[in-house]
């Protein structure tokens, strides 16, 4: 009895990695959302791992995770190395691709749980720009690994789509604000009634006018339908 039991493992326990084996060692993962905004005004914000917590999103899980930035913090070269709680890891990447403004490659190291490559692609679109964050690792020929593999697409596919979500939230709002040549907001310019300028009467140098002032913006008066 006892012998049957064994054997009967065995053939199970066999079937099993042999069920791995049969699973994709490489692991593909992407996620795209489009940006109402330039590759050029995007590609800073990827760039940059100073950037990166802004809109990561694994940033705000482990608040008392640590981060060690390279000088510069961008660029082709550039690391992050991180610590934290078993929500965010432990781990680093280094910018190994910059090729501005439409694509990055990053070789990321997790350690003991091995490596892999990220990137992204920006890509113009009818709307804005396509960003997309992709995923690719080698599971190995650990048969765990390769049942892990299965899972991926939805573990970290959830971690990209919500920060790609938040990075869209993040330029979308920086790029509607007026901004001088060294990258910093602006003041909106205010009529001598409180009322801010629109963008157009700055950019031809007009006095703003209420809307219900019966005035253009050239002082001459509005026709009346009445």
């Amino acid at each position: 009895m006892l012998r049957n039991i064994i054997i009967g493992f065995a053939v199970v326990l066999g079937l099993v990695v042999a069920g791995a084996y049969l699973q994709p060692r490489m692991v593909h993962v992407e996620r795209s959302v489009t940006i109402h905004a330039s590759a050029e005004q995007i590609f800073p914000y990827l760039n940059d791992y100073e950037e990166f917590n802004r809109w990561s999103p694994w940033a705000h899980r482990d608040p008392d995770a640590t981060y060690e930035f390279s000088d510069p913090s961008g660029g082709v070269g550039a690391s992050m190395s991180w610590a934290g709680d078993e929500s965010v890891g432990v781990g680093s990447q280094e910018i190994t691709v910059s090729e501005f403004p439409n694509h990055l490659e990053m070789a990321l190291d997790f350690g003991d749980d091995g490596t892999a490559v990220a990137f992204f692609d920006l890509v113009p679109g009818d709307e804005g720009t396509v960003v997309t964050w992709g995923f690719d690792t080698d599971m190995g020929m650990n048969p765990v690994g390769r049942y892990m593999g299965l899972m991926m697409d939805k573990w970290i596919g959830a971690d990209y789509e919500e920060g790609l979500v938040n990075l869209q939230g993040l330029v979308e709002e920086q790029v509607s604000v007026p901004r001088d040549p060294t990258g910093a907001a602006m003041e909106m310019p205010m009529s001598d009634d409180g009322e801010e300028m629109s963008k157009d009467a700055m950019e031809n140098d007009e006095p703003a006018v209420p809307m219900d002032s019966g005035e253009k913006p050239d002082g001459s008066e509005m026709p009346n339908d009445k």
